[in-house]
């Protein structure tokens, strides 16, 4: 099996990043730490790749901002528009550039980061998004780059730079809202399972169930897009269960107005009929007819912070992989209400 330039760096005792930048003999790096990460090389017989560790070679000060792969439903989103000016109130601060990275699929974005790479256009990259199996993470982690990841790491938690909120406690804290107004029928909507965000906050949602005895249904959770027809059938087939639940917890603002959409055209009316609780406070939350109760995540903190975390490790190289949680609370509006009595 090959070496690679994370077993350097575990001998070295230092970061991945570190190692790439004494390859690429980056004044960042003191002459000690160089000397270090040169022996452990020659102990394990390491050739450097030089297309990647290049990437610190040119002291660009530019970060790459990548988005997840969407054809649309990305660019709708105003979570990433607020991580994205976050990211740009700091980089100004700082005298940074960035660039946002994005794509309708995971090749078309792991083709551009590998173009960067390659002709050193960034120091580093910032993910905007947390999903498994992701091949452009994995390239960045492969490589020995420098990237921060807003939410959690899937994998290599010890040695991945990342900014999150405490998604678990969110959605304990959001389902346990609607528990205190006296519901029991909850259910659970969200994007895809991949997202790591969508699967703890289910996760807080099971939990805060099981703590008030409140058996689990798997015929009340929902993975949908607010794009699919298929998506308003499985709704409208929730919403017509003899049994169907009173509240509905929403892993996202987007989805919640498409919930909302749909208990219209069923005649349903919210919070009377369907109390909804959401993430994200979005501008979504506040122009839906009623307003959202959402769960505000700091969208604009968690750029601030990934940036933030990004320079440091920049101009630092040898601190060691940070983890950074930020705050969330929930803004009570108009779409949740006790359960009338039956």
């Amino acid at each position: 099996m090959p070496v690679t330039i994370k077993d350097v760096a575990a001998l070295a005792g230092v970061s991945p990043s570190t190692v790439s930048r004494t390859c690429s003999d980056h004044p960042s790096i003191s002459r000690q730490t160089k000397e270090k990460v040169r022996r452990a090389m020659a102990q394990l017989g390491y050739e450097p790749n030089f297309q990647a560790s290049s990437l610190a070679t040119q002291n660009s000060r530019t970060i790459g901002i990548i988005l997840p792969p969407s054809e649309r439903e990305t660019y709708e989103n105003s979570f990433y528009l607020e991580a994205v000016r976050g990211i740009s109130l700091l980089c100004n601060q700082k005298q940074y550039i960035n660039t946002v990275i994005t794509g309708k699929d995971e090749e078309e974005i792991l083709h551009v980061v590998q173009t960067m790479v390659r002709n050193r256009l960034a120091e580093g990259f910032i993910v905007l998004y947390s999903r498994e199996q992701d091949p452009v993470v994995d390239f960045l982690y492969e490589e020995g780059l420098l990237y921060v990841l807003v939410g959690k790491a899937y994998r290599n938690a010890n040695q991945t730079i990342y900014v999150d909120n405490d998604n678990v406690l969110a959605g304990r804290e959001a389902a346990q809202y609607l528990i205190s107004l006296g519901h029991r029928r909850i259910a659970y909507l969200s994007g895809h399972h991949s997202l790591l965000f969508a699967g703890d906050r289910k996760s807080g949602y099971m939990l805060a169930l099981a703590e008030n005895s409140i058996p689990f249904r798997q015929d009340y959770c929902i993975e949908t897009t607010f794009h699919m027809e298929e998506g308003i059938q499985s709704l409208q087939s929730l919403l017509q269960m003899h049994d169907r639940p009173t509240a509905v917890l929403v892993s996202d603002d987007i989805l919640a107005t498409f919930l909302e959409r749909v208990c219209l055209e069923m005649g349903l009316s919210v919070p009377e009929d369907l109390s909804i609780i959401s993430f994200n406070n979005s501008l979504y939350a506040r122009l839906t007819r009623p307003q959202l109760t959402s769960v505000d995540i700091n969208s604009l903190q968690l750029g601030t912070e990934a940036a933030a975390q990004m320079i440091s490790h920049i101009e630092n190289p040898n601190l060691m992989a940070t983890k950074t949680i930020v705050p969330h609370h929930i803004v009570e509006r108009d779409s949740c209400a006790p359960l009338p009595p039956s």
